[in-house]
């Protein structure tokens, strides 16, 4: 390797970094889904906190939901992180609501985390790991990195297994403080435990994807395909044109 070669090797490294920071970046919503996600739950706990009022805190955490939708709506901006975090708030205040139990309010989510933590065990044993179904669409690979890109796949089951197992150990502290402790103390801990374990798993799927090899652009080979079907059409058509123009006359006066 030259002197040359290497600066064009780290700005690729760079650009590749940036792609996948930017791709984390929308497809778990940034600083502002985080924002989303917390602000519901810390407002319930907040509330019981202080009147003990199920009613009240329900009320308040599903309304500063639906205010996150309108908010993103009157800016014109993807809902689906915030329309996410209303399902989630509708879902706790209907169990919290039917049980009259306030720490039901957590169940759903709870129930949630667990059931994605096994998802993306489970999908990685099976040979599809979850992020990749995630992400590949976000980096227009779609599912190229499954058959053409095994270097790729494997930082997808690394991220996958990261993802599952950082889910799981959030559970393993969730569940016991559910039939053990007070709704104060599992929303507390629960609020506590919403942001850091994401950016653990955020941070190690930045780390494994910057290190794998470039996605493949599903996409823009589809488009360059294309073109090249365009142009070897329009050669063809360039071609026999005036040949075919110049038969008639030629049998015309043959004949």
């Amino acid at each position: 390797m030259t002197s040359l070669d290497k600066p064009t090797e780290d700005t690729q490294q760079d650009d590749a970094r940036a792609v996948t920071e930017a791709a984390l970046f929308e497809a778990f919503g940034g600083v502002r889904g985080m924002v989303e996600t917390v602000v519901p739950g810390l407002l319930f706990v907040t509330i019981y906190t202080i009147n003990k009022d199920l009613h009240m805190s329900a009320i308040a955490a599903l309304a500063v939901s639906l205010v996150l939708v309108v908010v993103r709506l009157a800016m014109k901006d993807t809902v689906k992180h915030a329309f996410s975090g209303v399902f989630g708030v509708a879902f706790g205040v209907v169990f919290a609501m039917m049980t009259g139990n306030a720490k039901d309010f957590y169940l759903p989510g709870m129930l949630y985390t667990l059931g994605l933590s096994m998802a993306y065990i489970i999908t990685t044993l099976c040979g599809v790991p979850l992020l990749g179904l995630i992400l590949g669409p976000v980096f227009k690979e779609n599912l190229s990195w499954r058959t053409r890109n095994p270097g790729r796949k494997k930082a997808y089951a690394k991220a996958s297994y990261a993802w599952g197992l950082i889910l799981l150990a959030k559970c393993a502290i969730l569940f016991p403080l559910y039939w053990w402790a007070d709704t104060t103390q599992l929303g507390w801990v629960l609020i506590a435990l919403k942001i850091p374990p994401f950016l653990l798993a955020v941070w190690l799927t930045w780390v494994f994807l910057a290190k794998a090899p470039a996605p493949i652009d599903v996409f823009a080979e589809m488009e360059a395909e294309e073109k090249a079907a365009e142009l070897k059409a329009a050669e063809l058509k360039g071609s026999t044109g005036p040949e075919s123009a110049d038969a008639g006359p030629r049998h015309r006066r043959e004949g």
